[in-house]
């Protein structure tokens, strides 16, 4: 039976935030977006699993899309506490889960594992960020028409704020620009506004690159592990998923030709059917 999706406000952890979330059967699907995305990334993914009939949800993750904003503490164990609570939301009583998670989110993901893996079914991990990362930062600030845009003294319409951000998502985020949906762009713009927004995210991307640099206790996960990358992904490179690989028995690692950073957008039939074989394979723990 297909699923519709229901777009509803839910309070996790003390944030209130967005939820896209299906009903269905089959081992529940907890999608986490990445930096300055948001649970609109995983539209295509959510049509997919609606028509299979799967229960998923995708959620805003705090200081991002139309979630509350992060508190002045150290963000990635506020990100924890909220992943925590999401699962908690999802899983019930008794089900496991499958944590899925692109760049920021997989990161989120796999510390979910490695503090509540008794409670998941498996992690999937799409380019996890806080491995081997380009200089995402310096790529957005030293980008002539966005810094331009930022110093102006005057008010910058909205639109052209919007276009300097959409060029650089096509650019930075793709292999092939001119596969992605017009959609996914407007979803994606549609979170930055205006120079505050943009503003906004930059300076919480300075909070949290430091604490990217040594992020994981790799050893403590025992759940299992699929990482999926896009072989031509420019912003986290998959040499990076060795670092995953030697520390998590049993992980393995699915390569994407002609794909970048966002395979959810890039090629959604082929992680949907990963997410669902991932799914149906017998449960054992790593190690």
């Amino acid at each position: 039976m297909i699923q519709p999706l229901f777009e509803h406000r839910l309070n996790l952890a003390g944030f209130q935030t967005r939820v896209l979330e299906l009903e269905g059967d089959g081992t529940p699907l907890l999608l986490f977006h990445g930096y300055a995305d948001s649970a609109d990334t995983w539209r295509l993914t959510l049509a997919r699993l609606g028509r299979r009939g799967r229960r998923a949800i995708a959620v805003d993750l705090p200081g991002f899309g139309r979630a509350d904003s992060l508190r002045g503490e150290a963000i990635l164990p506020q990100l924890d506490a909220f992943a925590a609570a999401a699962l908690d939301y999802l899983c019930g009583r008794r089900a496991r889960v499958i944590a899925v998670g692109n760049s920021l989110g997989g990161c989120v993901a796999l510390r979910l594992a490695e503090r509540r893996g008794e409670r998941l079914q498996g992690v999937v991990a799409v380019a996890p960020a806080g491995l081997e990362m380009s200089r995402l930062l310096q790529l957005v600030e030293r980008d002539p028409i966005l810094r331009m845009l930022l110093a102006l003294p005057s008010p910058v319409p909205s639109a052209v704020i919007q276009a300097a951000v959409a060029r650089l998502y096509r650019q930075l985020a793709f292999a092939d620009p001119a596969r992605v949906d017009r959609a996914v762009v407007s979803a994606f713009i549609a979170h930055h506004a205006d120079r505050a927004r943009v503003a906004a995210y930059l300076a919480t991307a300075r909070r949290l690159i430091p604490e990217l640099r040594s992020p994981y206790e790799l050893a403590r996960i025992t759940t299992r592990v699929l990482l999926v990358w896009g072989e031509q992904d420019r912003l986290v490179f998959h040499r990076g998923a060795r670092q995953v690989l030697d520390a998590v028995k049993g992980s393995r690692l699915e390569l994407l030709p002609g794909v970048g950073h966002c395979p959810q957008v890039e090629a959604p039939d082929r992680l949907t059917e990963l997410l669902l074989a991932f799914g149906e394979e017998p449960l054992h723990a790593a190690a």
